[in-house]
């Protein structure tokens, strides 16, 4: 399949119409459909090319898990041609359209710098969209999450009340209303005392389904001290607490008429077939009250207790908080207890599980705990070197559990830990760290003049309208969907009624390379209205444009160990206000090392991985071992920029 392929999806087909804003859907009889400006169809999309950068551990089942850096939207289309079906569980937490910039807290690891800071916030990402162009991203990804998802798959949408009432109407029209079959609600925090309204203190999570065949487990919330003590007063003659339940059914049973025991069973039937009364009655289970016109009661024991079935309404999940062990720093973090209910109930230990906004691993570390497979991606490289890390630090606590149970003579009963991973880069998405800080400096170094956020037009110069296409990638033509979508075709009428031989808009697009054809159908997807396009490719016309600088290092074999003798991330260091020469230990700009003794020139595999605590530092010294070739070292600083080298050893 050539990078230039469509994927077609089985979607309804819309009648077409003469201009892309006047795209209509015919709408079924008794199903509303939300519609929004330049709302356009979804049927086919290009596959993207992926590139594999790193490999840790080893294949499970045949199994290693895949990390993808990129557009969730490429990501999606590259693993349509394999996974078409076959994901068994998704969950994904998208931008909530809060109105925020949403920030991480880099601070260094130790005190040996000679400067008065020591940390400082980067910029992750930004939740700011125009509200028709949130609805087509939206909408866009959820079509190909259904056609990924398995048919006795589940699919969980995490939200808020921004844009919640949106989302539910775009779920009853791309999977239908029947298949949305809860909307949950979690407590997430406590109401603050500072807020002029009713505080919003609970997102929304709906849960979807492909089809009635849907996997499913219920679920148990732990009842209160209060109920045990109140309900569990017996102990039997081995000290086991428990209590007296009447035996009877919610549930009519006409048909019994046996008797048993001496007892008459009551008119809507007890709640067990006569063979499991008498194997309670064989194993004490059952007690008998002194009168016969008493119902008997079954011992139900403390130890055997599952909980209150679980609703709607999850009160019992407490958020990352500052103080929480698992805290990355990484915003809109979500605790793993609320992914591990989710995956509990909805997969089996060994099924598939998706996260497309995948942040800090949150989805992926449940998964791998809970011996389930997974796929992950993000468009923040921070996002894919924090998961990769506490995924590593997970494999590391769970191999050897996996490799006892390998050699355990049955192995038919116990569940395998996948940790191999695969991390990959789509659509050779690898020029930038962070697309934002990118955007930035494009629009510095081009004296752009900057519009507000959430504009469709990043800015304006010269008289032209100017878009900064996605950083880090070429430019393809489904990236021209937000443009098409947002452009406010009522004045192109009016402009093209006052001046018809002029263009109605003239635009510049600044991008990463870029298809050869990208201005020429821009141009003919806006007919019969003219516009002016030109395309400034930033690797073709500006290649002395400096967006970053390259970290430093020096790396030296003494006595049988690669050591580390010092490291400068540059960019690091810029944002730090730091000279080399003030750095006194390296290791403490530093978040992991990766050597990989036998680089094969293209892929990554390490095998000795530094990943200390968060207090503690790297080592900087490691052992050679007797069959090292050339040797690949990757040192990631704490902004998740890497420094790669390689050396030709023996």
């Amino acid at each position: 399949m050539n990078d230039s392929q469509q994927l077609g999806m089985d979607l309804p087909k819309t009648r077409e119409m003469e201009r892309v804003e006047a795209f209509e859907f015919e709408p079924i009889k008794g199903y509303p459909m939300l519609n929004w400006r330049g709302k356009r169809p979804f049927a086919s999309t290009s596959y993207y090319p992926a590139q594999l950068r790193e490999i840790h551990g080893e294949e499970t089942d045949g199994w290693l898990n895949k990390i993808y850096w990129g557009d969730n939207l490429q990501v999606m289309s590259h693993l349509l041609k394999d996974y078409r079906g076959k994901i068994d569980l998704i969950y994904i937490d998208p931008p909530f359209d809060s109105k925020a910039d949403y920030k991480k807290k880099i601070k260094l690891k130790g005190a040996n710098v000679l400067n008065d800071m020591n940390s400082f916030e980067e910029k992750q990402y930004t939740d700011i969209w125009t509200n028709d162009e949130y609805l087509q991203f939206f909408y866009e990804r959820l079509i190909l999450l259904k056609e990924l998802l398995a048919i006795n798959g589940s699919i969980y949408i995490h939200c808020d009340w921004h844009k919640g009432h949106y989302i539910r109407c775009i779920l009853e029209e791309v999977f239908g209303a029947e298949n949305i079959k809860n909307e949950i609600v979690w407590q997430r925090t406590f109401a603050r005392s500072d807020s002029k309204t009713f505080n919003h203190i609970h997102d929304v999570i709906y849960f979807c389904l492909k089809s009635s065949e849907h996997t499913w487990f219920p679920q148990y919330e732990k009842h209160s001290d209060e109920y045990i003590k109140s309900k569990y007063i017996h102990k039997d003659e081995n000290g086991r607490v428990y209590r007296l339940a009447d035996m009877t059914s919610p549930n009519p049973r006409p048909n019994m008429k046996y008797e048993w025991m001496g007892f008459l069973p009551p008119e809507n039937g007890w709640r067990y077939q006569k063979e499991t009364m008498q194997k309670l009655h064989d194993e004490n289970r059952i007690w008998y009250p002194e009168s016969k016109s008493r119902r008997p009661q079954i011992k139900k024991f403390l130890d055997e207790l599952k909980g209150r079935p679980l609703q709607s309404i999850w009160t019992d999940i407490n958020p990352v908080n500052s103080q929480a062990i698992e805290r990355e720093g990484y915003p809109t973090q979500k605790p793993e207890k609320l992914l591990e209910r989710i995956i509990k109930a909805s997969s089996n230990p060994g099924d598939l599980v998706f996260d497309c906004f995948m942040g800090s691993g949150t989805t992926q570390v449940a998964a791998m705990k809970l011996g389930r497979r997974f796929i992950g991606s993000d468009i923040n490289l921070g996002a894919v070197q924090i998961t990769t890390k506490r995924l590593l630090s997970i494999a590391k606590e769970l191999r050897p559990k996996t490799i006892q149970q390998e050699i355990q003579v049955n192995t038919s009963s116990k569940r395998p830990y996948f940790t191999g991973i695969e991390v990959y880069n789509v659509n050779h998405y690898d020029i930038f760290r962070n697309p934002l800080e990118a955007k930035d400096i494009l629009i510095e170094a081009f004296e752009i003049n900057r519009l507000e956020k959430g504009r469709l037009f990043d800015g304006e110069k010269d008289g032209r309208m100017v878009k900064i296409m996605p950083i880090n990638r070429i430019a393809t033509r489904v990236d021209l969907n937000e443009l098409i979508a947002g452009f406010d075709y009522k004045a192109f009428e009016q402009r093209q009624a006052e001046h018809p031989k002029k263009p109605v808009e003239s635009i510049t697009l600044v991008c990463m390379g870029h298809e050869s054809d990208l201005k020429a159908v821009l141009q003919r997807e806006v007919q019969p209205y003219e516009i002016d396009v030109e395309v400034i490719d930033v690797l073709r016309d500006r290649q002395d444009l400096l967006f970053k600088r390259d970290s430093e290092g020096q790396i030296e074999i003494e006595n049988g160990e690669l050591v580390i003798k010092q490291f400068y991330p540059m960019n690091l260091l810029g944002k730090l206000s730091l000279q080399q020469e003030n750095v006194e230990d390296w290791r403490e700009l530093v978040e992991s090392v990766m050597i990989d003794w036998n680089y094969d020139g293209a892929v990554l595999e390490p095998k000795t991985v530094d990943i200390p605590d968060k207090s503690e530092l790297v080592e900087g010294h490691y052992s050679i071992p007797d069959d090292a070739g050339t040797i690949r070292i990757k040192i990631t600083d704490l902004l998740s920029e890497s420094l790669e080298m390689a050396i030709v050893y023996g």
